[in-house]
């Protein structure tokens, strides 16, 4: 599927409004992007065009987004563009640009910023499935002649310390 993928640079216009949906959570606020242009004659640097759009994040980037933004602070935002025109009974057609974000962050080209990793649940090993054997033969190299093609591994997921021989795939022949 094409589809428009920006990254924009702008302020945050309005305080960002978080919700929680049967999909996880969801926040919106508003990005306002000014082009800013070299005036020759005043020899000074002037606004252009202000151009909003709606920002949307899902799940993480969402609570993230809740707490990390203020208005008016200068952000990355880098997503899906989605161009809408909503018409209304009586009233003129009207046009919104929202972006699905993918990616926010804190312009470091104007300000600095301090990252703090947010807090995941933490995933267990399954005790009833070794890691994978990458390991090569004795000495680095890769076992050769009979016994090509296994590693022994000394220790288990559950930390038994027994050694476990694998398979590990022949590569594919090129002819």
């Amino acid at each position: 599927m094409n589809e428009t993928t920006i990254c924009a640079v702008g302020n945050v216009a309005t305080r960002p409004v978080y919700r929680e949906t049967a999909s996880g959570p969801v926040a919106r606020f508003r990005l306002a992007v000014t082009s800013r242009y070299w005036n020759r004659e005043k020899e000074s640097w002037v606004d252009g065009h202000t151009n909003f759009f709606t920002v949307w994040a899902n799940r993480q980037l969402a609570t993230n987004s809740m707490a990390s933004l203020s208005v008016g602070e200068p952000v990355l935002v880098r997503g899906r563009l989605k161009v809408r025109t909503e018409t209304r009974e009586g009233q003129q057609g009207r046009t919104s640009a929202d972006i699905e974000a993918v990616a926010i962050g804190h312009d470091l080209a104007r300000g600095t910023s301090a990252f703090r990793r947010s807090g995941r649940p933490e995933q267990q090993a399954s005790p009833d499935r070794p890691e994978p054997a990458w390991e090569t033969g004795a000495g680095g190299t890769a076992a050769s002649g009979e016994g090509a093609g296994t590693a022994e591994v000394a220790g288990t997921a559950d930390g038994s310390g027994t050694v476990v021989t694998q398979r590990v795939p022949e590569p594919a022949m090129v002819t």
